[in-house]
C-alpha cells in the first residue's frame, strides 16, 4: 500500500486498519480528501484485503471541514458548487466500494466528518461521542451528501431537526435513532470493528459483493425490480465453487475454506 501524511495504514489478517491522522481535529481539508481517495482506490486494487476499519487519531474521528479553506469560497459559488461534487464523488466511491468500511467513530464526529461515516456500510461508534451536522450554525447546509444520507439512514422528520437545529447527540442516541449500527464503550470500540471485520473477512468475497450489491443497488430501486436483482445475485452464486464449498462444509459440520472462485 502507498504510503501517505494524513493517513495511516496497517494491515492483518486481511483486513486493512485506516487512521486518519490531521491534528488538531482530523479536519477534512483538500489534502485529507485527496489522500483519502488515494487510500480508498489502493484498498480496492489489494488482492488480500477484503473488510476496511477506518477511524480516526486522538478524540476526534473528524471534526469537520477546513474552516479556512471554507473562507477561501466566500462569492465563489461555481468553485463551492464543484468543491461540493468532489466530496460528494469520493464519498459515493466509498458507499459502493465491493469491499466493506467499517467506521469506527472514536471521537467527535462533525459535519463532513458524519457524511464520511455515513458513507462508510457500518458504523460502530464510543458512546460519548459527539454526533452531529451542525452546518446551519454557520450558514451552511451539509454538501457532501449529508442531507441525503442523513435521511435514508434515519428519516426525514429525524434529518431535518438534527440538520436545521444544529445539534450534536450522543453514541446512544445515534444508535437509537439508526444512524449507527451500534454504540459501545470507548475502549471496546475498536475491538468491536475489528471482531466485526474479521467475521466479513471469513466469508466468501464473492458472496460478500453480491450481498452488497443487492442492498446497495437494490436500496434505491423499487422493492419489484430489487428483488430482479437479488434472483440474479442469487443465482450467479451457484456458478462459483464457493457455494458448493460452504453448503458441503455445512454439511460435513466443518469451517468452509473459500477460494473466492
Amino acid at each position: 500500500m502507498k504510503s501517505f501524511s494524513l493517513i495511516q495504514i496497517k494491515v492483518e489478517n486481511n483486513i486493512a486498519y485506516v487512521t486518519l491522522k490531521n491534528p488538531p481535529v482530523n479536519a477534512l481539508n483538500a489534502r485529507m480528501l485527496e489522500e483519502l481517495n488515494q487510500c480508498i482506490d489502493g484498498l480496492a486494487e489489494h488482492p488480500s484485503i477484503r473488510a476496511t476499519v477506518l477511524t480516526g487519531d486522538g478524540a476526534f474521528f473528524v471534526a469537520g471541514a477546513d474552516i479556512k479553506e471554507l473562507m477561501s469560497l466566500f462569492e465563489q459559488e461555481e468553485e463551492a458548487k464543484k468543491a461540493a461534487q468532489r466530496g460528494q464523488s469520493l464519498f459515493t466511491k466509498i458507499e459502493k466500494s465491493e469491499k466493506p468500511i467499517i467506521a469506527a467513530i472514536n471521537g467527535a464526529c462533525l459535519g463532513g466528518g458524519l457524511e464520511l461515516a455515513m458513507s462508510c456500510h457500518i458504523r460502530l461508534t464510543a458512546h460519548k461521542a459527539k454526533i452531529g451536522l451542525p452546518e446551519t450554525n454557520l450558514g451552511l447546509i451539509p454538501g457532501y451528501g449529508g442531507t441525503q444520507r442523513l435521511a435514508r439512514l434515519t428519516n426525514t422528520a429525524k434529518a431535518l431537526e438534527l440538520i436545521l437545529t444544529g445539534q450534536l447527540i450522543d453514541g446512544r442516541e445515534a444508535e437509537r435513532i439508526g444512524l449507527v449500527n451500534h454504540s459501545v464503550e470507548e475502549s471496546q470500540l475498536l475491538a468491536k470493528a475489528a471482531e466485526t471485520a474479521e467475521l466479513i473477512a471469513q466469508k466468501s468475497r464473492l458472496s460478500v459483493k453480491a450481498a452488497m450489491q443487492s442492498v446497495l443497488t437494490g436500496a434505491a430501486l423499487p422493492l419489484q425490480e430489487g428483488q430482479i436483482l437479488e434472483a440474479e445475485q442469487f443465482a450467479g452464486l451457484f456458478a462459483s465453487k464457493d457455494v458448493q464449498e460452504g453448503v458441503t462444509a455445512f454439511i460435513e459440520k466443518r469451517t468452509p475454506a473459500f477460494k473466492d472462485r
